[in-house]
């Protein structure tokens, strides 16, 4: 199983926000966004900033997919 973000960056563009918006908005660092774009590990800390800066839960951001 791994970690895909594609629902943050699909957020992310109907709201209309860059990924260095975010990293403004949510306070995090660009390093940050882009482990994200690599499908990476971040922390649940990390996780609660971007949803209380985007007033979404958990399941608008990410998904857990099998892998293949």
């Amino acid at each position: 199983m791994s970690v895909s973000y594609k629902k943050l960056w699909k957020l992310l563009i109907d709201k209309d926000m860059k990924k260095k918006d975010l990293c403004a908005k949510a306070g995090i660092s660009p390093a940050s966004v882009t482990k994200m774009g690599r499908n990476g590990h971040v922390t649940t800390e990390l996780l609660l900033k971007i949803c209380t800066a985007l007033d979404c839960q958990i399941e608008d951001i990410m998904e857990i997919v099998p892998d293949k």
